[in-house]
């Protein structure tokens, strides 16, 4: 009689399933480090590197960029492996546009669709977020305040039915956040974000989809306009700053030479 723990199949599903889990963790910690600015816009993501910071194998690792190669986080580069996407205040504007449109169109559904548990996650999700706050004592961003504020805004669009548009909605959320954490925008005094979270709510709960979208849709691009604001500013300021020269030819040994600091003028 063949014990369970025996049977090769069983062995076989237990194999796969921590592989699954090793790929779901390296995956939610590169995204993690990624979106909070850790590891820069256009840096390499060589493998070895990341087995060294992270602790984990080859494999799970390269599943895991591929993956968030999918999400737009990661950019494949032929034959070269995988780095970091590029920022930039061009491709924001189409992202906040590409978002705000999604996102009118799965907040619509909800309110047409959204049942009682839908309503009860928008009121405990706006509560949890509105308890904490966005910065601590050190000026730092709180990533748990982070955490519920995606969970708020997820939670609004969370009865829409559509795995499609739910899918994107946390994508575009996640693309938005990485900007927002390069840029390093700080309070304005001109807004309160918690009470037009809860203006968002407000009209969400009371089925006035017109009145909601508008709403979240003022929200994102009050947000966008400073994210713009910072993005170019960091675009300019990183255009004035004069490449390091390269040495000079005579000074580098002759092994560490190559032939894009070879080319020298000539009288």
């Amino acid at each position: 009689m063949t014990r369970a723990g025996s049977d090769p199949a069983n062995t076989a599903r237990a194999g796969d399933g921590a592989s699954r889990s090793r790929t779901g963790e390296i995956c939610a910690r590169l995204r993690d480090d990624i979106i909070q600015g850790h590891l820069a816009p256009g840096a390499k993501l060589k493998i070895e590197g990341l087995r060294a910071r992270y602790g984990l194998g080859a494999t799970p690792i390269r599943e895991a960029l591929s993956m968030l190669a999918a999400d737009g986080l990661v950019e494949r580069v032929e034959q070269r492996g995988f780095r970091v996407a590029q920022v930039a205040a061009g491709e924001f504007e189409e992202l906040l546009a590409v978002r705000c449109a999604t996102e009118e169109r799965a907040l619509r559904l909800a309110i047409a669709r959204g049942g009682p548990d839908w309503q009860e996650g928008i009121v405990l999700a706006r509560y949890r977020l509105a308890s904490r706050d966005r910065f601590g004592a050190d000026g730092a961003i709180d990533l748990e305040w982070e955490r519920l504020h995606k969970a708020f805004h997820m939670s609004l669009v969370a009865g829409c039915g559509s795995p499609l548009l739910l899918r994107l909605a946390n994508q575009f959320h996640d693309e938005n956040n990485r900007y927002r954490f390069l840029a390093r925008l700080h309070p304005s005094g001109e807004r309160d974000v918690a009470a037009e979270h809860g203006r968002i709510a407000e009209a969400a709960l009371a089925r006035d989809a017109d009145a909601a979208v508008e709403r979240l849709v003022a929200h994102y691009r009050a947000t966008g306009a400073r994210l713009h604001a910072a993005l170019t500013q960091r675009e300019a300021t990183a255009e004035t700053i004069p490449p390091t020269p390269a040495p000079a030819a005579t000074a580098a040994p002759k092994r560490h030479r190559r032939a894009g600091l070879a080319r020298i003028a000539r009288p």
